[in-house]
């Protein structure tokens, strides 16, 4: 039976394992590549991942990662303030502005609506999107939600909810795969399906 060359390189091994995406191979590597780094650059590493977790939060008006009080794109006063684009994640926000065809704000639900995972309408930013639609004179709703079952699910609660009050509402056009993920989708594609978004 193998035993254990050093409880601590197990210890941060099984920390990077539990990383999105690293496998245990991978986690190993990592932590032998950080085992041989001069210790300024293991406490750079180490106050960057401090860092993140004490100085990001969530933007008070569309809840993406920011170190104010609100995020870079509510801030940005050359944005389209009437169009919303709602994404599932902040990965998502990323993935649409590299294809740099949308110029509007964002909202992040935070998830989408999936009883049989315990996720309600009440769980998610829901309640938010609609008191920003109802104050700031907003005239189209883009729904980038993953097209996943329960993705459409919440496209279809969502457009319910909010074409009652006179609000464009579109979607993402097809091209974006059923089932995948925006983050994995190469910007030129998500760059044709926000400019031919069509209307729900």
């Amino acid at each position: 039976m193998f035993e254990s060359l050093s409880p601590a390189l197990d210890k941060l091994t099984e920390r990077l394992h539990r990383l999105p995406g690293i496998g245990r191979k991978t986690a190993q590597r990592l932590a032998l590549f950080i085992l041989r780094q001069d210790e300024e650059q293991v406490h750079a590493l180490a106050d960057a991942i401090l860092r993140v977790k004490k100085d990001i939060h969530f933007c008070r008006q569309c809840f993406n990662i920011t170190e104010q009080e609100l995020c870079r794109i509510c801030l940005d006063t050359r944005r389209d303030r009437k169009t919303i684009c709602v994404v599932e994640d902040i990965v998502d926000i990323f993935a649409i502005e590299k294809s740099n065809e949308y110029r509007g704000l964002y909202h992040v639900l935070g998830g989408v609506i999936s009883p049989l995972s315990g996720v309600s309408p009440n769980d998610l930013k829901i309640a938010e999107l609609v008191s920003r639609v109802e104050q700031n004179g907003i005239e189209e709703i883009l729904l980038a939600i993953n097209p996943s079952t329960e993705g459409e699910a919440t496209m279809i609660y969502l457009s319910k909810l909010i074409k009652p009050s006179g609000i464009k509402v579109t979607r993402i056009a097809s091209g974006i795969p059923i089932g995948s993920h925006l983050e994995y989708i190469d910007d030129a594609t998500i760059g044709r399906a926000i400019v031919s978004r069509r209307e729900l």
